[in-house]
Order: structure tokens, then C-alpha cells, then sequence
């Protein structure tokens, strides 16, 4: 009964920092429209407790070893300061453009300040959202979620690994989600739409239509070649008969002659 007092006498005095030194992390005002936002509010106590348990294991195999383990024992009521205070922090939203992820985590002696990351992973670049459950995890009920990147396969340790996240099942639904919807607009961009091909079948058809009218008209009409040619028709005509009429001519004179 002692140490669940002292535990829970541990979990009071750590809620009672953390209420003095502020818990929430004032939001950025963002430009950029908010698809999906994951949270991490549900996970704390699950998490701190996952974390703990990870921390005195890696301390029993230490104090067998060397020793130090029991300076890692004695570490432990920093250690879930330092994971609440962080968990507390967590920000991770998808925006029409990328996953980002933010979060402020003090050092291990948190007198020394805090250390803040921010971390922006282009939607395009996404492969797929895993979601990993080890054996302690399962034990805790804890989730991880890791971003894979598209491309020439990395190693595990460069993808986006977070811990802790309440639903990621929505959370890797609403990647996906927003990924098909960028590639099916970049496709229906590419391809041309179904009310443009109509028209230019009717232009087609049309300008087929109307090419036999346009040379119909042209053959009704003579043509500058043509009004030469007949020119020079009627002038070879009329010295034809100026020929016949001359031999005429000749023809009775001398018949006039004879007689």
C-alpha cells in the first residue's frame, strides 16, 4: 500500500509542476487550412507509464551490469516530468500540403531550458502511414505511427517515428485520403475533359460538311485560267474564218479569169 501512496503522490506533485509552469503551448496562428488533427490528451497517462516501465527495465539490466542503474532509479520522478511536459506539447496535423509535427521537450535537467522541433513532411513524399504495436506497447495500449517515404527504400531509423498518437487509424486514413484526392487532380488535370471532345467532333464533322459546298461554289465559277484559254479559242476562230474567207476570195478570181 506504501508504493501506490508514493506513486500516487508522485503523479500529484507532477500534475502540480506542470499546472505552474503552464500546460498548454499557445497555437501559431496558421495560414494554411487544417485537414485533420491528430491528439495525444487520451494517451498521457498510458504513455508516462509505458515510458516508466521501458526506464526501470533498462535500469535493472544496468544496476546487473555496472551499477548504474540506480542512478537511473532514482532519475525516475524527473523522467515523467520531462514525458508529460512533452506529450503535453505534441502538435501533429495534416494540411493540404504536408504532415507537420511539433513538439517541445526540456533537456534532462530541465533547469537548462527546453529543446523544440518542428518537423514538415511534403504529402507528395508520402508512401504510407505505419502503424507498430511491440509487445510492451500492447501491454499499455500504446500506438506508434511511421511516416515511410517514397522512393529508394531508407532505413527504418530516417522515417518520422511518433509515439503515443490517441487514433492513428483516423490519422493514417486522413493521409490517404488526402493523397488520392491530390492524384486524382493532377490526373484529371493532365487528361482532357468529357465536354471537349464533342466539340471537336463538331468541328470535325463540320468542317467536313462544309468542304464539298466550298468546292462546289468554286466549280460554278470559272476560273482566271480558264477565261484565258477561251480567249484564245475565240481569236484562233476568227482567223480561221479570215483564212477561208480569202481563199474564197482567191477561188473566184480565178474562176473569173477562166472564163
Amino acid at each position: 500500500m506504501e508504493s501506490k501512496d508514493g506513486v500516487v503522490e508522485i503523479d500529484c506533485l507532477e500534475r502540480g509542476l506542470l499546472s505552474e509552469t503552464g500546460t498548454h503551448v499557445d497555437i501559431e496562428a496558421e495560414e494554411e487550412t487544417v485537414l485533420y488533427t491528430a491528439s495525444f490528451e487520451e494517451m498521457e497517462d498510458k504513455f508516462v507509464k509505458y515510458q516508466t516501465a521501458r526506464w526501470v527495465v533498462y535500469s535493472v539490466l544496468l544496476i546487473l551490469a555496472w551499477g548504474i542503474g540506480l542512478f537511473m532509479l532514482l532519475y525516475i520522478p524527473v523522467r515523467r516530468y520531462i514525458l508529460r511536459k512533452e506529450i503535453r506539447s505534441r502538435k501533429l496535423y495534416v494540411t493540404p500540403d504536408a504532415i507537420v509535427y511539433k513538439v517541445t521537450r526540456p533537456v534532462p535537467l530541465p533547469c537548462f531550458g527546453v529543446l523544440k522541433k518542428e518537423k514538415h513532411v511534403l504529402l507528395p513524399s508520402v508512401a504510407d502511414i505505419v502503424i507498430e504495436q511491440g509487445y510492451l506497447q500492447s501491454l499499455f495500449g500504446v500506438y506508434s505511427i511511421r511516416i515511410e517515404n517514397v522512393g529508394v527504400r531508407r532505413p527504418p531509423s530516417d522515417d518520422v517515428q511518433i509515439q503515443g498518437i490517441a487514433n492513428p487509424t483516423a490519422f493514417r486514413k486522413a493521409v490517404l485520403t488526402r493523397l488520392s484526392n491530390m492524384r486524382s487532380d493532377a490526373f484529371s488535370r493532365q487528361t482532357p475533359t468529357l465536354e471537349d471532345v464533342p466539340n471537336l467532333r463538331l468541328g470535325h464533322s463540320s468542317a467536313a460538311w462544309m468542304s464539298p459546298v466550298k468546292s462546289q461554289r468554286h466549280d460554278s465559277f470559272p476560273h482566271s485560267g480558264e477565261l484565258v484559254i477561251l480567249q484564245k479559242l475565240e481569236e484562233v476562230g476568227s482567223s480561221v474564218k479570215r483564212v477561208q474567207s480569202l481563199i474564197e476570195e482567191q477561188h473566184s478570181q480565178t474562176s473569173e479569169s477562166i472564163d
